[in-house]
């Protein structure tokens, strides 16, 4: 029988034209198993698993447009060839076959991309300025060039190569995509005024900032239609930055929040290292909880569910990470914090999550440790 402190994860809930069965997502994790933009052959069975166990939204690792500037890694999946679409293929039908949704998180890495390791050495990574802040000791960074800066035609061939892959993404049968817009990558460059020095309409104030992301989301829902969902994935941090804050109040992360949200978007992910942690001094909300009160969009949380140990790349993702309890996640969500809370690195631990946190509750589940990542099972 499920527990009565987890029921509220296994309700179902309304986002856009789509029903989801429950409010339980995959979190997008890259993975690095592609070869030539091409997923690992058993990429569809990975999401599938999960999908089975009762998780009710899939939410793919990062996948670039089909152009040598976006992609962060060369083996992450992509969309430049028949092969690879034919990868994503099998997985929206393996998806779709168990009863959940299913959002492609489309990625552009910015002056962020990794151009020696990549398969275009010689592409120059693009951006808003071509710059990003350098950490140079333990409180210091220093804004440094590291690209170079985006044209207006620059940014009109992103816009349509977002709007054709999600158009493409449809037309494969997934339920949606959702825009990766956060950790410092091309979307969350323009957002942040140390990455953003432009003096057109594409840089300027909080909200003017926004103007990349909007244009792209109503250009992605011009060509796709209502029936299919636009999510939109935001952070305060990027990393190696963790204490950055885009907004460093509750207004000021309003004027941030409101074009987004005025863009035709149908559910916005806020990202933190750990749900439930406050966002803003004098409240508990979280940056979650803050989203859902600014917006009234569908939103999902995330960051270190299930476990005790927070998300850091610099030490694999957490060596290893035991069991959190997940009290405060049914409280939050039962005060309506957030709609829909997605689970990472205990998933990978724990394909069958879902079913076990909902017979047995968090007890029920295994630990994370780094080895899981050596493997897509």
């Amino acid at each position: 029988m499920a527990s009565e402190t987890t029921d509220i994860l296994f309700e179902p809930m309304r986002v856009g034209t789509k029903t989801l069965p429950n409010r339980l997502a995959m979190a997008p994790m890259t993975r690095c198993f592609a070869t030539d933009e091409v997923h690992d052959p058993r990429a569809a069975e990975y999401y599938a698993r999960r999908a089975r166990s009762g998780i009710g939204l899939i939410i793919s690792e990062g996948s670039p447009p089909p152009t040598p500037e976006a992609p962060y890694h060369p083996k992450v999946p992509g969309f430049g060839s028949e092969a690879a679409i034919a990868g994503w293929k099998e997985i929206a039908d393996a998806v779709n076959a168990t009863g959940s949704h299913m959002l492609v998180q489309l990625w552009h890495a910015g002056v962020l991309r990794d151009a020696p390791g990549s398969a275009h050495p010689d592409v120059v990574p693009i951006g808003p300025s071509g710059v990003f802040p350098v950490a140079t000791g333990p409180d210091e960074i220093e804004t440094r060039k590291i690209g170079r800066e985006m044209t207006l035609a620059d940014i009109e061939r992103t816009i349509d190569l977002f709007a054709a892959t999600a158009k493409t993404c449809q037309d494969l049968g997934f339920s949606g995509i959702e825009l990766h817009a956060a950790h410092g990558y091309l979307f969350d460059q323009f957002f942040w005024s140390e990455s953003n020095l432009r003096q057109d309409r594409y840089g300027g104030d909080i909200a003017q900032r926004t103007r990349l992301a909007v244009e792209t989301v109503q250009e992605i829902r011009r060509r796709t239609g209502p029936d299919f969902l636009i999510g939109l994935r935001f952070s305060q941090f990027k990393p190696p930055h963790y204490n950055t804050k885009l907004a460093t109040t509750p207004d000021e992360l309003e004027r941030f929040l409101a074009p987004l949200a005025a863009s035709g978007i149908d559910l916005i992910h806020a990202s933190t290292r750990r749900f439930w942690i406050p966002e803003f001094e004098g409240s508990d909300l979280t940056l979650a909880g803050w989203t859902k009160k600014i917006t009234g969009l569908p939103t999902i949380s995330v960051g270190s569910v299930a476990l005790n140990v927070a998300f850091d790349p610099r030490n694999g993702a957490g060596a290893a990470a035991g069991s959190h309890d997940l009290g405060d996640l049914t409280r939050m969500m039962e005060r309506g914090d957030f709609d829909i809370i997605a689970v990472g690195r205990s998933l990978l631990a724990n394909p069958d999550w879902a079913r076990i946190v909902r017979e047995h509750g968090a007890e029920g589940l295994a630990p994370f440790h780094k080895a899981i990542l050596e493997d897509l099972i």
